[in-house]
């Protein structure tokens, strides 16, 4: 048994009910665009080689595909005559015609699963014939191709909804257009369509009954699971299958042992990993190739796109991205990790702290209030609330390095380039202009100056003169 795969996606349509300037299939759910899933799913079941229809939009959906899979052979139907004529033109693109099986798919089914194909072509091979129909029974048929058997249950046809008659339109097993073919038979039998149908285009579907007439045997392969051949044509319908794709995923984590407070407020990307005991309260995106280890809690009302959380950390209120946590750290709440954070172990990013290509060292703590850009801070160092790191001179960043263990008083500017020293310290206010030694302490404000009686001079009507009046009069009161 030749059990090669040749393997072919249907992506050229308009998609028109989309109203987007973006390709439909280039639309995404899942943290993917449908294309990606579809190819995904392709390569999953092991396909030696895989050929994309493109047609409108081409130039989009050909650049995202090679930015996705530089092997995937592209296809151009320059003109759309119907699904036939698309698999013709995908095998005229290949140097070598087929063998084994042909495996045609869509770009806009994400949620179809290479399991589902997997099953699909090991029924096809095990039962010997030319077309294996992924079918699916639907309580409400309408718009699709109809599985047409006849009295012995066997598959004689495909009517298409606008071909079907009275009786034709009442069964409700339905095409879902894919299909595994013989690879010989396909590339004679797409050769004898033709457009005598009442879109005038040349439908795929009508091989089975070039293979009925043929005498080779024609099956289908009913697919329980109907969500996996639902399509996409609308920004309602991508809503939909979104939402169930992301119920999907996160069935998928809660019996791998990880809690999830409340499903229906929770997003997770189909690449993000998580590990047994993680805890995701409500409100949590995590989105991208997000990974979070074991112990870690996330959330609630936090969004990470490509963030590595480590064991036992614990990040609440948060926006970050391309940015790393380390095992047992605290970030939040209300905290803002840009890309090139990195917090090593046991650190704490605090709230209303905003951080960017800065790393933290473990145990190192930016608690309050506070800006980090362009920076390494030391292990075991504590910077003072309302710091703020001016690493832009208007022309080019700079860095600022804090040693380990110092300590920063609050209110202060490092004004980058500059160095704080191992054991170094800051008063508060001060501005940072010049490296501080290690074990030094750098102040930049002059002494306190009070003048009393300040207040009476020369404010005296205030409510803050009449406070002082009487905080006078209850102190001489007291003597």
């Amino acid at each position: 048994m030749d059990t090669q795969v040749t393997a072919i996606v249907l992506a050229a349509g308009a998609g028109t009910r989309m109203k987007s300037a973006r390709a439909k299939v280039l639309h995404e759910l899942g943290g993917r665009s449908m294309i990606a899933h579809a190819l995904l799913a392709v390569r999953d079941v092991g396909a030696a080689t895989t050929v994309a229809v493109v047609g409108h939009d081409r130039e989009q959906v050909s650049a995202a595909i090679a930015e996705l899979d530089d092997s995937v052979v592209q296809a151009v139907q320059e003109e759309q005559r119907g699904t036939g004529h698309a698999v013709q033109v995908a095998l005229e693109a290949l140097d070598d015609k087929p063998a084994g099986t042909v495996l045609v798919t869509y770009g806009d089914v994400p949620l179809l699963t290479a399991s589902t194909l997997s099953a699909l072509l090991d029924d096809h091979r095990s039962a010997g014939r030319a077309v294996t129909i992924l079918s699916a029974e639907l309580e409400d048929p309408s718009g699709y191709g109809r599985i047409v058997r006849d009295a012995t249950s066997a598959v004689v046809a495909i009517r298409e909804d606008k071909d079907a008659g009275e009786t034709e339109r009442e069964i409700r097993e339905v095409n879902s257009g894919i299909l595994a073919v013989d690879a010989d038979f396909l590339v004679d039998a797409v050769g004898r369509l033709t457009t005598d149908n009442a879109q005038g285009e040349l439908y795929l579907t009508d091989i089975v009954a070039h293979a009925v007439a043929d005498g080779r045997p024609v099956g289908a392969h009913v697919l329980e699971d109907v969500w996996q051949t639902e399509g996409v044509n609308d920004r309602a319908q991508l809503a939909r299958l979104g939402r169930e794709l992301n119920r999907r995923t996160t069935e998928h984590w809660m019996r791998e042992g990880v809690t999830i407070i409340d499903p229906d407020t929770t997003w997770i990307d189909s690449a993000v990993t998580l590990a047994p005991d993680v805890t995701l309260q409500p409100g949590t995106q995590l989105l991208g190739a997000t990974a979070v280890a074991s112990g870690a809690t996330i959330g609630p009302d936090t969004t990470l796109r490509n963030v590595e959380v480590g064991e036992g950390a614990t990040v609440i209120r948060t926006h970050g991205s391309d940015a790393v946590v380390g095992a047992g750290a605290m970030v939040g709440p209300f905290s803002y990790l840009r890309p090139g954070t990195e917090l090593g172990a046991d650190g704490k990013i605090g709230t209303f702290v905003e951080t960017k290509n800065a790393q933290i060292g473990p145990g190192a703590k930016v608690p309050h209030l506070s800006y980090v850009g362009d920076a390494e801070i030391g292990e075991g160092s504590n910077i003072g609330a309302g710091t703020i790191v001016a690493n832009y001179d208007g022309v080019k960043k700079h860095r600022t390095k804090v040693g380990k263990q110092a300590r920063t008083g609050s209110n202060n500017v490092f004004v980058a380039p500059v160095e704080i020293g191992d054991g170094a310290y800051t008063g508060g206010g001060t501005v940072v202009r010049e490296d501080v030694p290690p074990g030094a302490l750098a102040t930049s404000s002059g002494p306190q100056r009070t003048m009393e009686g300040w207040v009476e001079a020369k404010r005296p009507d205030t409510p803050a003169a009449e406070a002082a009046r009487d905080a006078a009069k209850d102190g001489n009161d007291g003597e």
